[in-house]
């Protein structure tokens, strides 16, 4: 079984709590994947500290928060599941993913990939004593630290396309 299909049996995944942000070459991603366009929407986040500014990455509030306190995000079921998750996992396949998906369960910023690891994991069912969920996840640091990179440089693209179409009077869309 799925590791994330383990945690699903003890508590919520993080594919059914976190709000997942999302750039313009994930939508175009996924979009080519799906032919669908109702996946993404411009929203504020339930949990305000989304909004805060961070202390360890300066960068990342001015390139995901926009003006009036919205970021753009995967839509939610009602229940608050992700709209692409399915009975085993996510529906879309790992290079089709949102980068913030395919980075988890690493953290970053700016700068570099962190080895800290997600508090809220049950890792303890999930792993022997001393076990690391990137290794259970396969997940290398090096595909991690690409992976980081090409989130800051599609976020950064993204607020330069957004401020060119702000001096251009464009409207922003999600």
């Amino acid at each position: 079984m799925h590791p994330c299909a383990r945690c699903a049996t003890v508590q919520r995944t993080c594919c059914q709590r976190a709000e997942i942000l999302v750039t313009d070459g994930d939508i175009a991603r996924i979009r080519a994947a799906t032919s669908r366009d109702d996946f993404v929407e411009l929203r504020r986040p339930a949990d305000p500290a989304y909004l805060e500014p961070d202390p360890d990455d300066p960068e990342w509030h001015g390139l995901t928060v926009r003006e009036g306190g919205v970021r753009r995000m995967l839509v939610r079921r009602p229940d608050g599941d992700c709209g692409f998750l399915g009975a085993r996992g996510c529906v879309l396949d790992e290079e089709t993913r949102p980068v913030v998906c395919r980075l988890y369960p690493y953290t970053y910023d700016a700068q570099r990939v962190h080895d800290e690891e997600p508090e809220y994991c049950p890792t303890s069912m999930l792993l022997p004593a001393g076990g690391r969920m990137t290794e259970l996840l396969e997940m290398s640091r090096a595909k991690a630290e690409r992976w980081r990179a090409q989130l800051y440089a599609e976020l950064r693209a993204d607020r330069a396309a957004r401020r060119a179409a702000g001096a251009c009077g464009a409207e922003s869309a999600p």
